[in-house]
């Protein structure tokens, strides 16, 4: 375990594997499913040649890199490396394409990107409306890509380049940005200080109660919190091997949870169904596995996991980009459904009226209040947008937009959203976003785009657009739905679509999504799926 482990002048995850490298270097850190592994010895040899590399192509301090990897050692070298040098690692979901893409990389301004091959053709379609870029590395290629119009930098050249020696990046320097969705408006980076990112980790081990004897099995991306510092970040600074899945296969699991002899692991959203569809078998429960952080925490999900594969311990939490792990589970003490109790060492969670902020009564559905009781255990506000950090903190608590409850015991549990996100296999969508980006096809007046319940139980919502079409245009959902296939993340992409004359909308032409998702499904609905 890292001896700087409630020290919060030593919060940096660099600092936590300078020294997981020094006290046990032979020690498998990152172990993929697909063979490959690194030590901790030489994932910080690696990292300060990264960082090295890195400092030689001119990237200082404080300077934004956009991460657009897979699940992979390069991820991780790039990742730390970035960090050891104190540049910013810019964390791009993988599936990004056409405006989602553009978008976030001219809001971060990185000049540089690192990617594999198979994210180059979407970079390249959103290349003449990017005015920041101009150098990539492509980690997987062997020989020179064609990279028009970036300039390309050989990737294998690190190895060869000097260790960084520069100083060590603080835990209120800034260490990722992350991009999350919001009410309105295209998604937000949030810049995330080193010691917000290591928090994450603490507040797993302290949950989870790991010791050096456990191992982590990650299916999740590590482009998102949970994947990267919930669990990777954990295993770092508790110095265990992370088993790491490219990509989460449901097929798959128990066979790597057995062969990977993983003790705990993590499951998001619609993760835990498709697990628990897999046909039983006789050997379900020969495995190690002791602990599930499962979020959300659905009854008959923690039941199938406890009575078919025989894992004692189920636990859930809450939390958001923006404000960490606040609200964790504990082993030992289950409760199916809630979330778990405030982590109050370093967190204040309280349920207020969403209008007046004012506290509602124990038992009272409010929403979700968060604040820190550390410095920079929290994001550092939203990048380039003071005015959406400032609405987020009004009263001096950030709101979440959740709605949740909270009894005598302190036992929190979430609701529902009160905000127009949707929240569809782990991913937040911006409504406005997958908007502006079908508003461009022809023979669409207007168009919402809002959530419906999944038939998947936790896995959360369904993307479903209302759509107006122009005054004679042969628009049909088939149409719709193949434009949405081109320019639509796979996560955003639409599951059911319903022509309408009309969106209901207020007095002042604001569309009522409210009252979209009340009505939700009707004879007239056209299910995406369902139409092959």
């Amino acid at each position: 375990m890292y001896s700087g482990l409630r020290d919060q002048h030593r919060w940096a995850l660099p600092e936590v594997l300078a020294e997981q490298s020094r006290t046990q270097p032979g020690r498998r850190w990152i172990e993929m499913t697909d063979g490959d592994t690194l030590t901790f010895g030489q994932a910080e040899a690696d990292v300060s040649r990264i960082a090295g590399f890195l400092a030689g192509l001119g990237i200082k301090p404080g300077d934004m890199v956009a991460v657009f990897l897979p699940n992979s050692p390069d991820f991780v070298r790039v990742w730390v490396g970035l960090g050891r040098l104190g540049a910013v690692a810019v964390l791009l979901n993988t599936e990004l394409t056409g405006s989602f893409l553009r978008h976030q990389l001219e809001s971060c301004g990185a000049t540089l990107a690192v990617l594999d091959r198979t994210r180059l053709d979407g970079l390249r379609s959103v290349a003449g409306d990017l005015t920041h870029l101009q150098r990539i590395i492509v980690v997987d290629a062997e020989v020179s890509v064609d990279s028009k119009p970036f300039e390309a930098i050989e990737w294998h050249t690190w190895k060869s380049a000097p260790a960084y020696d520069g100083a060590r990046p603080r835990p209120q320097d800034i260490a990722c940005v992350m991009y999350t969705s919001g009410t309105s408006g295209p998604s937000k980076g949030v810049l995330m200080p080193h010691a917000h990112c290591y928090l994450y980790g603490l507040g797993a081990i302290d949950a989870l109660q790991l010791t050096s004897e456990d191992r982590y099995y990650i299916v999740l991306p590590l482009f998102h919190a949970n994947g990267l510092l919930m669990q990777l970040g954990a295993a770092l600074i508790a110095g265990i091997p992370a088993v790491v899945r490219p990509r989460f296969s449901a097929s798959a699991w128990l066979d790597d949870v057995r062969r990977h002899r993983a003790t705990v692991t993590n499951t998001l959203g619609a993760v835990a169904p498709f697990i628990l569809k897999q046909p039983p078998s006789g050997a379900d429960r020969d495995h190690d596995l002791r602990a599930i952080m499962c979020a959300p925490n659905v009854a008959e999900h923690e039941a199938a996991f406890r009575e078919r594969f025989g894992v004692k311990d189920i636990l859930s939490g809450f939390g958001m980009t923006e404000v960490n792990i606040p609200v964790w589970g504990r082993i030992g003490q289950s409760r199916p459904g809630a979330a778990g109790w405030v982590h109050r060492d370093h967190f204040e969670v309280v349920i207020a009226d969403p209008e007046t902020d004012t506290l509602v009564p124990s038992g009272q559905i409010g929403e979700i209040l968060v604040r820190p009781k550390i410095p920079f255990g929290f994001m550092a506000g939203y990048h380039g947008l003071p005015d959406k950090t400032v609405e987020a903190w009004r009263n001096l608590w950030f709101h979440t937009g959740d709605a949740g409850v909270m009894d005598d015991t302190g036992l929190v549990t979430f609701v529902d959203r009160i905000k127009d996100c949707i929240r569809r296999r782990g991913e937040n969508i911006s409504a406005s976003e997958v908007e502006a980006a079908l508003i461009e096809l022809p023979g669409i007046a207007e168009l919402a785009a809002f959530a419906v319940p999944s038939s998947v139980r936790g896995g959360e919502d369904e993307l479903m657009l209302a759509v107006v079409p122009m005054p004679g245009a042969s628009l049909t959902p088939q149409v719709i739905a193949d434009h949405a296939h081109k320019v639509l993340p796979r996560f955003a992409r639409p599951r059911f679509i319903e022509l309408v004359s009309e969106l209901p909308k207020t007095a002042t032409g604001k569309v009522q999504r409210a009252q979209l998702r009340r009505r939700g499904l009707s004879p007239a609905t056209w299910d995406v799926e369902a139409s092959g």
